[in-house]
């Protein structure tokens, strides 16, 4: 079963990641900050992580850039979710290592087929 890891410090939006993530048959852990991600992919590296920019401590750019120097790490693939949608933005978590980047809102449905499309099915 692949793996996703929700690194985000909202809850609704940790809830919302997690659901829909199990229900498209992936197996998924959460970290709530920079530090309990890092530690998460010393566990284990995610196929994915799904990486809130805006985070207390280490941003998600800031860890984006420690994911992309371990070359343990370089299989995972980064989807960076943000708010800021300014296009300079976007191109700094590129530029970062993020395999993606995605505004907040966004379309689940839009999310899953990114997922899907970067790692494939959940459950293979």
């Amino acid at each position: 079963m692949k793996s996703v890891l929700v690194v985000d410090d909202e809850p609704n939006i940790v809830l919302s990641l997690e659901f829909l993530m199990k229900q498209a048959g992936y197996e998924v852990r959460v970290a709530r900050d920079g530090d309990a991600a890092l530690a998460a992919f010393r566990d284990r590296a995610p196929d994915l992580v799904l990486l809130d920019v805006m985070m207390p401590g280490k941003s998600g750019y800031e860890l984006c850039q420690t994911i992309r120097a371990n070359p343990a790490w370089d299989r995972t693939k980064v989807v960076m979710l943000t708010a800021k949608i300014r296009e300079v933005e976007r191109e700094k978590g590129i530029a970062l290592g993020a395999d993606e980047y995605v505004t907040k809102p966004f379309s689940t449905r839009e999310l899953v087929d990114t997922v899907r499309r970067l790692v494939g099915d959940g459950d293979c």
